[in-house]
């Protein structure tokens, strides 16, 4: 029975391991059946581990989860509630760029009344909800925002530039635009003032002339 276990461990590792090297350059459509092949196990044993697509691409991307989960924690004690939430929301917008499939797997999630402690969606929800609501208590956020919104705008944004030649800067280009809408008064100068001597923008205007006139 310990031997069993012991195979199952190392199959479940070894179908984790190939499934991120897949999903990396495949997406959210990689092939289980070719996941199995490279694995060296049966397709039935990959679905023995992880029963749907969703299930595997949730552990491919567990660390990442992880990481948004604690940093919006982290956040969560910051003196000002608009810039930690805007700060979180585009960390979570450029991850959703940089690992493809990401954005695939929480744009297969909508709401759900029973939260699920186990779902991508849900978890970075649980996480990220605490900030929304703060910037809402300090009006900062208008109050018909939901956590959804902007899930569903860091995951269009996402979707909308994988396939551009620069896909970050891009990305990066439409949340500030987005922000501008979401939350006029200030733009979005105080959240990315530290890196902006470190980044290039093919947007010929400055960040301060397009969001502060």
């Amino acid at each position: 029975m310990t031997g069993q276990r012991s195979d199952a461990r190392r199959n479940y590792q070894r179908i984790l391991a190939v499934a991120e090297a897949e999903v990396a350059v495949h997406g959210a459509e990689a092939s289980l059946e070719q996941i199995a092949r490279t694995a060296g196990v049966g397709s039935a044993t990959v679905r023995r581990h992880f029963p749907t697509r969703r299930a595997l691409l949730e552990a491919v991307f567990q660390e990442r989860i992880e990481g948004l989960c604690e940093r919006a924690h982290r956040l969560s004690t910051s003196e000002d509630g608009r810039t930690a939430l805007l700060e979180w929301l585009r960390a979570l917008v450029l991850y959703a760029v940089s690992a493809r499939g990401f954005a695939n797997t929480l744009s297969y999630e909508p709401p759900a009344e029973e939260p699920s402690p186990h779902s991508c969606g849900d978890r970075i929800a649980a996480a990220g909800t605490p900030l929304l609501q703060r910037a809402i208590r300090d009006k900062a956020v208008p109050p018909h925002v939901t956590f959804h919104d902007l899930l569903t705008l860091a995951v269009g944004i996402a979707l909308a530039t994988e396939h551009h030649k620069d896909p970050e800067t891009q990305a990066d280009r439409l949340f500030r635009l987005a922000v501008e809408g979401l939350s006029p008064e200030r733009g979005i100068a105080a959240v990315v003032a530290e890196d902006l001597p470190n980044r290039r923008c093919d947007n010929p205007l400055s960040l301060s002339e397009t969001f502060n006139g």
